[in-house]
């Protein structure tokens, strides 16, 4: 499913017109960024919890070449689904 295909659901099942159903995803989209980029954690309770997580500093090897690079540290998002959406999927 698209964006926009996620947009249209959205205004068809609450009831929104197409604009305002792109303005409160948008708004729920930018609220997640905003909170992990501080380095919070957003729990919809049911659903799942998105989270930081960090992955140290690592060597690895190139495969082109064979020589041993340095993997620099970094923070990626991590999504942990709840019991009710694993429910829902399996």
């Amino acid at each position: 499913m698209t964006k926009a295909e996620f947009v249209d659901h959205v205004a068809e099942k609450a009831g929104l017109g197409k604009k305002d159903a792109q303005a409160a995803v948008d708004a729920v989209l930018d609220t997640i960024s905003d909170a992990l980029a501080r380095g919070s954690e957003v729990t919809f309770s049911g659903f799942g919890k998105f989270s930081v997580a960090e992955r140290s500093a690592r060597k690895g090897i190139n495969p082109a070449t064979g020589e041993q690079i340095d993997i620099a540290a970094k923070k990626l998002p991590k999504f942990a689904a709840g019991a009710a959406l694993k429910k829902a999927v399996a």
